[in-house]
């Protein structure tokens, strides 16, 4: 029997994937597993349960946890996998990256791909990042500084901005007052220096116009993707550091993928196996990094042949990583995202008061909640 994957078309997500596969398959005669692969935006217009009930394995986004259960799209892991190899995936992976595939008491993914918003630039026009939100106005004055907005990353840097203060995000108000109105009069005077036509670029766009061009200098919140820190993917080199963060605040909102089972799939020791592999150390120190991988594991992180490898990238974002914000994951949390960033792009263009953008975040928000089936991510049971 094969089994049928399905992952996203870009090199992160699909290379290491497809190596990994082809070990094992060319020991068999019959193959183990088949990755196939579609555009990310396939992900966000195709309902999950649908994805899931074509193959037996999904990498998936985390914030899709709470429609997932909801519809019972995956198999829990806990009916897979010894609870000490949970524990241990969970303690040996970066930051919240783990944490983020557990819901309603059980985990419905493994971690196998990080990213968070960070912090890049060119190294050769910003010799050092600023180090607060003030700094980096003033560098959006003499130099083109863009923001992350396209698709759902308005509000996921409104989220980053808050979570970097301190304080928290979520609950009935999703955002504290005085630090989102904070963080919306900064986005706005960025906003009114932006590069033309850089709020409509996604991350990838983004950096990749930094790195071919004298476009954009810097980006304060961005998934990082570390194809660009290193030599001969383009003409001029990505920096990446850590976001701007008081002491005991948050980094970064947490990206990257999962690897989940779903409710079609009956597994065989041998596929348990291999997806366990994924997992390992070495797999995740030697394999995912060479075939263009962001690895989970802090070990990979940490590791300094990786580091030299990629131009510090891991070890110039590990605390944004380590105490990156984990978003919320309820039924319906995607189409909140999607509503409320375009919302922001509103108000940034019309420069609107941050009160009135704020009352408007809250009310979508608040409907979202109410309409979610199942937990919300402030309920008691959501992370034990």
């Amino acid at each position: 029997m094969t089994f049928i994957g399905l992952t996203w078309d870009h090199p992160r997500g699909y290379n290491a994937l497809a190596e990994t596969a082809r070990r094992i398959n060319q020991q068999r005669a019959q193959p183990l597993i088949q990755w196939n692969k579609q555009p990310l935006e396939g992900f966000e217009s195709a309902p999950i349960a649908e994805l899931a009930e074509r193959n037996d394995l999904l990498v998936m986004d985390h914030p899709h946890i709470g429609e997932a259960v909801a519809e019972g799209c995956f198999l829990p892991l806990e009916d897979l996998y010894p609870p000490e190899l949970l524990e241990a995936w969970q303690r040996d992976s970066i930051g919240p990256s783990a944490a983020s595939y557990r819901w309603d008491g059980r985990t419905w993914a493994l971690p196998l791909d990080v990213a968070t918003q960070v912090m890049a630039r060119r190294a050769d026009r910003i010799s050092a990042p600023p180090a607060d939100w003030e700094g980096l106005v003033g560098v959006a004055a003499r130099l083109p500084v863009a923001q992350s907005l396209a698709g759902p990353h308005a509000v996921l840097s409104l989220m980053s901005m808050v979570a970097g203060t301190g304080a928290s995000v979520g609950g009935e108000d999703f955002l504290p007052q005085a630090e989102a109105a904070a963080a919306l009069e900064t986005m706005q005077r960025l906003h009114a220096l932006r590069p033309a036509g850089s709020e409509n670029l996604n991350p990838i766009a983004l950096l990749e116009t930094m790195a071919r061009s004298e476009d954009i200098a810097l980006i304060p919140l961005v998934f990082g993707y570390v194809t660009y820190a290193a030599p001969g993917h383009a003409p001029r080199i990505v920096t990446f550091s850590d976001t701007i963060r008081a002491s005991g605040g948050q980094g970064g909102v947490i990206g990257g993928t999962g690897i989940a089972f779903s409710r079609r799939c009956r597994p065989t020791p041998e596929l348990l196996a291999h997806i366990a592999s994924l997992l390992t150390a070495s797999t995740q120190i030697e394999t995912f990094p060479a075939f263009g991988g962001q690895p989970s594991a802090r070990a990979a992180w940490q590791d300094r042949g990786v580091n030299r490898k990629w131009g510090d990238f891991y070890r110039n974002t590990l605390a944004t990583a380590e105490t990156a914000l984990l978003r919320p994951r309820f039924d319906g949390y995607i189409a909140f995202q999607t509503a409320a960033s375009v919302r922001i792009r509103v108000a940034l263009d019309e420069r609107e008061d941050p009160e009135t953008t704020l009352v408007a975040l809250r009310i979508l928000w608040r409907r979202a909640r109410q309409r979610a089936r199942g937990q919300l991510d402030d309920t008691e049971d959501d992370h034990d």
